[in-house]
C-alpha cells in the first residue's frame, strides 16, 4: 500500500508539492511563532520573578467602614447614626507591627530561600541647585542581593558598598541624570520635615525600567536614622525556592497575620493577562495555517479518488477489500503529513537559531549584548508534528471513505 500511495503522489507532482509545502510552512510557522512567544514569555516571567521580591509583606492597611467612626464622634448615647457623606478611605500604618515575628517565621519556613527587610521613604535629593523627588530604599545589601537581581545591574560601583561606612547611597541611572550627579559626589537627602543629611554617591544601577531607575538605595540603618524611625521597616521582600507557589503562600500568610501580603503574579496580573492573550493569538495563527494545509490535502486526495476510479475497480477485482482501499488513500495523506511536518521542524529549528542572534534586551532590563529569547523546548516540536499529522489524517478520512465505497460494477456502469 505504501508503494501504491507513493506512486499516486508522484503522478501528480505539482499538486503534491503544493500540498506538502502547505504542511511544511504550517509546522515551520508553528515552531518559529511558538518559540518566539514562549521564549519571550519565559524571559518576562524570569525578569518579574528576579527583579523584585517574589512575595511582598507590607505594612497593614485598613479600609474605613461607614459606621467605624460613630463612637469617636458621638459616643455611646446615639445607637443609630446616619451620615450624609459616610467616612471612607484607608487607615495606613507606618510600618510592620511586629517584624521580629516575621523574621522568625521566615527563617523557620523551608520554602523560603531568602528575605530582606526594607524601609521605603519618599525623599528629596538635592545637588547644587537641582532637587528631585524619588523613593529612598533602605535595605541590607547582602540580603537584598539574594532576594532580587538589583546587584547585577550595577554599572558603576558595587551594591555592597552602601554597607561599608555610613551615609552612602546608590542612585538609579535616571535619578543620577536628573540630578547631574557623578560617582563620589555628595548630595543632600531630606525625608519628611527632617533636616537634609549629606550622602556620598558610591554607585549607579541601570535596569532599563524608568520607574526603577528613578530610585535610590541606602543602608537600612542610615534610612531608618534619616527617617526618624529606628528599628522600623515597612516591607519585607521574600524569595522562594519555587516561585510558582508564591500565590498560595501569600494567601496563606495573609490569613495568619494582619500585614498585607502580595505575590509577584498578583502584582503583575495585567502583564500575565497579556501573556495569556499572546498564547491565544499564537494558537489562532498556527491553527489557521494548519487548517489551510488540511484543505489542500483533502483537495488533492479527493481529485485523486475521482481520477483513479478505474484503478480502484481493478484493485477491488484483484481481491483488495474496503480496508485496503481506505489505507491506500489514507497513507497518502499520512505521508504528506509526516514529510511536511518533519521538514517544517528542521527548518523551524534553524529559524529559531537565527532569531536568537537578533539583538533585543527586553522591556524590563537593559543589556546591549542581549538577544531575542527563543524557546527550543521539545514540547513545541512534538506539538507541531502532532498538529501536522492530525491535519493530514483528518483531511484524508473523507476521500479514503469515499474511495472505499466504490465497487467494480458501479465504476464500470458509470463508464469509467
Amino acid at each position: 500500500m505504501i508503494y501504491l500511495a507513493i506512486r499516486y503522489l508522484l503522478e501528480r507532482k505539482k499538486q503534491t508539492l503544493l500540498t506538502l509545502l502547505g504542511v511544511f510552512l504550517g509546522s515551520m510557522a508553528y515552531v518559529a511563532v511558538s518559540g518566539f512567544f514562549m521564549g519571550f514569555q519565559g524571559f518576562m516571567i524570569q525578569q518579574l520573578v528576579n527583579n523584585a521580591a517574589q512575595i511582598h509583606i507590607q505594612a497593614r492597611q485598613d479600609y474605613l467602614t461607614e459606621h467605624q467612626l460613630d463612637g469617636a464622634f458621638y459616643g455611646r448615647q446615639f445607637r443609630h447614626v446616619f451620615w450624609l457623606s459616610p467616612p471612607s478611605g484607608v487607615e495606613g500604618y507606618l510600618g510592620i507591627q511586629n517584624p521580629q515575628s516575621w523574621y522568625e517565621r521566615l527563617k523557620a519556613d523551608p520554602r523560603v530561600e531568602a528575605f530582606s527587610p526594607l524601609l521605603t521613604a519618599p525623599a528629596l535629593f538635592t545637588l547644587s541647585k537641582y532637587s528631585v523627588s524619588a523613593n529612598l530604599i533602605g535595605c541590607d545589601p547582602g540580603q537584598q542581593g539574594k532576594v532580587t537581581s538589583v546587584a547585577e545591574y550595577m554599572i558603576e560601583g558595587q551594591f555592597s558598598d552602601i554597607g561599608v561606612g555610613g551615609n552612602r547611597i546608590i542612585l538609579g541611572d535616571e535619578l543620577m541624570k536628573r540630578l547631574g550627579a557623578g560617582l563620589g559626589q555628595t548630595l543632600l537627602v531630606a525625608v519628611k520635615t527632617n533636616p537634609p543629611v549629606p550622602f556620598k554617591v558610591v554607585g549607579r544601577f541601570l535596569t532599563g525600567n524608568r520607574a526603577s531607575d528613578l530610585q535610590a538605595y541606602g543602608s537600612l540603618n542610615d534610612v531608618q536614622k534619616i527617617n526618624g524611625t529606628p528599628n522600623q521597616v515597612n516591607e519585607i521582600g521574600v524569595r522562594l525556592k519555587d516561585y510558582s507557589q508564591a500565590g498560595a503562600i501569600a494567601r496563606n500568610w495573609s490569613s495568619i497575620a494582619p500585614e498585607r501580603t502580595e505575590s509577584w503574579d498578583q502584582q503583575n496580573a495585567s502583564i500575565l493577562s497579556v501573556m495569556k492573550l499572546q498564547t491565544v493569538l499564537r494558537w489562532t495563527m498556527t491553527m489557521t495555517v494548519i487548517i489551510v494545509a488540511g484543505f489542500g490535502i483533502y483537495n488533492i486526495l479527493n481529485m485523486t479518488v475521482t481520477q483513479k476510479r478505474q484503478d480502484i475497480a481493478i484493485l477491488r477485482s484483484m481481491g483488495y477489500d474496503t480496508f485496503d482501499v481506505i489505507m491506500l488513500f489514507f497513507s497518502q495523506g499520512l505521508i504528506i503529513g509526516i514529510c511536511g511536518g518533519v521538514l517544517g521542524l528542521i527548518f523551524g529549528y534553524f529559524v529559531c537559531l537565527y532569531l536568537q542572534t537578533v539583538p533585543f534586551s527586553g522591556g524590563l532590563t537593559y543589556d546591549p549584548r542581549a538577544r531575542l529569547h527563543i524557546s527550543l523546548s521539545a514540547g513545541i516540536y512534538i506539538q507541531a508534528l502532532l498538529l501536522s499529522l492530525l491535519s493530514s489524517t483528518l483531511a484524508s478520512i473523507l476521500p479514503a471513505r469515499a474511495a472505499s465505497k466504490f465497487t467494480p460494477i458501479e465504476i464500470i456502469r458509470s463508464g469509467a
